[in-house]
């Protein structure tokens, strides 16, 4: 059986992946190069000094993102203050950068996020200001929504600022490189106290973040194949940093009575006890007392049991949406909250990357100050929540047709062959499932009745077609 890495290595292999992305781009649309009236305004924009020129930060942040990762949002420096802690996260300015109504706005609305494929992302904005005049690159001064958050020693937001101000990142660190310093750059263990603190007080909330690995296309020197990427801890405090922020900006919007949350209903109660039954299959304990996000936290996905049962747990995380509002108070009754994080939260943390983030910290800016929504922001409001929703459909449309492909041309020559895979899902009426090979890394529909859910299984494949981008297994006796 076939338990050896399996790459596309060769000239015509790497061109076959490239067409097939080609045809993913044309059959979902993908944006491709910007029209040359939102070039120009680009360049233009990459040239202008803000004005009014906001003042001038001296804090030395510090950026943390993927490694080669030029379109950074987002930059941060953490200092102890009392016995609790104040977060000073600075956010690219891209309004800044856009003028309302003009060709950049324009197109923006248009593409809603930024898409990412294995060879080339369609970016939101066009590089002169998502990869160079408003990212925050370090050694550059930028301009930058600096919100200063003060933390009590349990984790709860006890002051919220935000305003304009011209920041310099001092360092651009990756993940992997942030895990191995954690103890000995002070700033980094700084970062691993507070977001265990936020990860805490994010289970006393009922929050869960599901510690699902992604399984991604790798294009290497050794040509194109799937991985499965695991979380390291750097990346979930770095996340705690963002949902914190995130959270700040809803409270503020809701005491103003004017904004854009992200929201997540509560899963349904058939959900949950969908959920119980597989843990029971499984052999997870879980109390009656216990929530699904105690029970996650304890879960480790190397575990094919774990691993299984945090597949089925993704599918209470449904529904999530952009909801708009005017006029409404904190204590009103409709539906704003967010049920994975367990409290109203908002996207402003990613705006050279998402839409919806340029228009909430806008509005968070105005309130802070004391000052009038502007007229852009109001007249588009109501309708960016549809706008996210299409961007976002496709933007996971692209994702999974992309993986889809290289798992197809990945298997193509393997038909026939016996594989071993783990069951990770199971069809409602017992016929067939869903089931992970322990290499590569490919998820796809297995046919057989009685899947042992968890458990290990032999697989056959059956078919592998790039074309239609499908693999399929059925399970061996």
């Amino acid at each position: 059986m076939p338990q050896r890495p399996i790459r596309l290595r060769s000239e015509e292999a790497d061109s076959e992946v490239r067409a097939g992305l080609d045809r993913i781009r044309q059959e979902l649309a993908v944006p491709g190069a910007f029209p040359a009236a939102v070039m120009a305004e680009a360049v233009q924009a990459a040239r202008q000094v803000p004005s009014p020129v906001p003042e001038t930060s001296d804090l030395p942040f510090f950026t943390l993102d993927p490694p080669g990762s030029m379109d950074l949002d987002q930059a941060m420096h953490l200092e102890r203050r009392g016995s609790g802690y104040r977060v000073h996260y600075a956010i690219a300015d891209v309004a800044s950068f856009v003028q309302p109504g003009g060709a950049i706005d324009a197109e923006s609305h248009a593409r809603g996020v930024t898409l990412y494929l294995p060879d080339v992302k369609a970016p939101l904005h066009p590089p002169q200001l998502s990869e160079a005049a408003a990212s925050l690159l370090p050694g550059q001064q930028r301009p930058a929504v600096v919100w200063t958050i003060d933390l009590g020693g349990d984790g709860t937001i006890t002051g919220v600022d935000v305003r304009r101000r011209l920041v310099t990142s001092r360092e651009r660190l990756d993940y992997d490189s942030a895990q191995r310093a954690a103890t000995a750059d002070p700033r980094l263990a700084l970062l691993a106290e507070i977001g265990t603190l936020l990860l805490e007080a994010e289970a006393e909330r009922g929050g869960v973040s599901l510690p699902v690995p992604e399984q991604e296309v790798v294009r290497g020197d050794d040509g194109w194949e799937l991985a499965f990427r695991g979380g390291l801890p750097s990346e979930a405090w770095n996340a705690q940093i963002s949902l914190l922020t995130g959270r700040a900006a809803a409270g503020l919007m809701l005491d103003g009575g004017i904004g854009l949350l992200r929201t997540m209903p509560p899963p349904p109660a058939e959900a949950v006890s969908r959920l119980r039954r597989s843990a029971t299959a499984l052999g997870i304990g879980w109390p009656e007392d216990r929530s699904y996000g105690e029970v996650v936290r304890g879960l480790d996905p190397s575990d094919s049991r774990h691993a299984a049962f945090l597949h089925e747990a993704v599918g209470l995380m449904r529904g999530a949406g952009y909801t708009a509002f005017e006029g409404i108070t904190p204590d009103d009754p409709a539906a704003l909250g967010h049920a994975a994080v367990a409290a109203s939260y908002a996207h402003v943390t990613a705006p050279l990357r998402r839409l919806a983030d340029r228009y909430a910290a806008e509005i968070c800016l105005a309130l802070t100050a004391g000052g009038d929504i502007p007229d852009w922001v109001r007249s588009a409001l109501h309708g960016l929540p549809d706008i996210m929703r299409r961007s976002l459909q496709r933007s996971a449309s692209v994702d999974r047709a992309c993986v889809d492909l290289v798992e197809a041309l990945l298997l193509r020559d393997h038909v026939g062959e016996v594989f071993d895979a783990v069951v990770v899902d199971v069809s409602g009426n017992g016929s067939g499932g869903l089931v992970q090979l322990l290499s590569p890394a490919v998820l796809a529909r297995c046919d057989g009745d009685g899947l042992p859910l968890g458990g290990p299984v032999k697989v056959r494949l059956t078919e592998s077609g790039p074309v239609r981008r499908q693999v399929r297994f059925t399970r061996t006796v």
